[in-house]
């Protein structure tokens, strides 16, 4: 689906990935995800340029991936740039040290945004 992207951002491939991945997840396959990751994630991510773009991962109703602001409210509201989340995605980086070290900021619910992790590999199984 190509509204999802948002050029000058390389999250924006893996953000497409895991809105594909979980098209093609089953009834039964994203209502188990939702029930193990119970929140909504808002992923404010700011590129090289100083721009920034906004996703957001529903995993408390719909099991969706789409452009914009949380509707309703984020859980968790998850501030970092294009390069980290990358990172993070590649296994490169964990999010709790990505945290520590400044490269990655939350608003709302800390603990949720340790599931993130979770998210970001079960959607790269799916591809």
């Amino acid at each position: 689906m190509s509204d999802i992207k948002v050029p000058g951002f390389k999250a924006s491939e893996l953000i497409s990935g895991i809105h594909d991945a979980f098209s093609k997840n089953t009834e039964a396959e994203k209502k188990a995800l939702i029930k193990k990751t119970n929140g909504i994630f808002e992923l404010q991510v700011a590129n090289n340029a100083k721009e920034t773009a906004t996703w957001t991962i529903d995993l408390k109703k719909e099991g969706t991936v789409y452009k914009g602001n949380a509707k309703p409210k984020a859980d968790v509201t998850i501030i970092l740039s294009d390069e980290t989340l990358m990172d993070l995605a590649s296994g490169k980086l964990n999010g709790q040290k990505a945290f520590m070290t400044g490269k990655l900021k939350t608003k709302g619910n800390m603990m949720l945004a340790t599931k993130l992790d979770t998210v970001l590999k079960s959607s790269k199984a799916k591809l």
